[in-house]
């Protein structure tokens, strides 16, 4: 067996990396940000693992170098000073859906990231800046709000850059539609996941549900036909399903959806998206423990 190194204390399988980049095929490599360090780190079918800063990231343009985790131990930033502060974990989904929200809008100047340790959760982010302890929040005009999706909306409404809900009044319906079926499709795969041997009979619905919504417009690859609020709702989860389906379960969500395919292979060439993402054996490892209790 063949393997891949992608760090001093991670592999992949090549079989692994084949079998993840086939869903990538413009391109040589495959990236994510390894959350031990900030590093972007590229693995290569030829062998060959290369390490780059993160500012030189994918697509040539010129990316954050992300900030350290605060623990118990870091001190708190200047709070409410008129900085305006996302406060996220590198590995929550709820907390990647505003991230993603963040970058595509190109608000990285604008809205700083502050991860937490969410196993290690400094005192001051209960008692000083969000008391329901959770991530992600925002503390813009001297105030803290939370919950990923209203987080999304809010940033969408109220800051520069392009629109993440299209003015058709039918799309803003469905909009809302799908933004309700996440929880939905979360319950499912929490419940499925939790269950040993085949899975397929309790996950085949949902999924095939996903490829037939995403036939309902025509004018692009995603659930809106062109990138919206609801493809960054979906992102941060389908991304861990797909790993975790494929490696612990043995099954791939893309085999016979051909529309949800082409739109995971859309949604990795949307760059504020591709910045979020995480090195897979970690984001697998996590996900096992969230909806597998392993």
């Amino acid at each position: 067996m063949a393997f891949l190194y992608t760090d001093s204390s991670s592999f992949l399988t090549f079989a692994a990396v084949r079998q993840t980049t086939r869903l990538f095929p413009k391109y040589k490599t495959y990236s994510y940000i390894s959350s031990r360090r900030p590093y972007l780190v590229s693995i290569s079918l030829s062998r060959k693992a290369t390490r780059a800063p993160i500012q030189a990231m994918s697509m040539g343009k010129v990316k954050e170098v992300l900030p350290p985790v605060l623990d118990s131990n870091s001190e708190p930033p200047n709070l409410f000073d008129g900085t305006t502060r996302l406060y996220i974990s590198y590995t929550c989904p709820y907390a990647q859906r505003v991230w993603i929200a963040r970058n595509y809008k190109g608000l990285q100047d604008v809205i700083k990231l502050v991860p937490i340790d969410l196993q290690n959760r400094p005192a001051w982010y209960r008692e000083k800046v969000y008391p329901a302890n959770k991530v992600p929040s925002l503390e813009h005009n001297n105030e803290v709000k939370g919950e990923s999706l209203e987080l999304v909306k809010y940033i969408d409404s109220n800051f520069e850059g392009p629109s993440l809900l299209p003015d058709d009044t039918v799309k803003r319906v469905f909009a809302e539609e799908m933004l309700s079926y996440t929880d939905t499709l979360n319950t499912v795969m929490r419940n499925a996941l939790s269950l040993e041997g085949d899975v397929t009979n309790e996950i085949v619905g949902p999924f095939d549900h996903l490829e037939n919504v995403l036939s309902k417009f025509e004018d692009g690859p995603f659930f809106l036909g062109q990138f919206s609020l609801v493809d960054i709702a979906y992102a941060p989860f389908i991304e861990r399903f797909y790993l975790l389906l494929l490696y612990v379960k043995n099954y791939d969500i893309t085999i016979g959806r051909a529309k949800l395919k082409l739109w995971i292979q859309e949604m990795n060439k949307i760059d504020g998206y591709a910045q979020t993402r995480q090195d897979p054996q970690e984001l697998i490892a996590g996900i096992k423990k969230r909806y597998m209790g392993k």
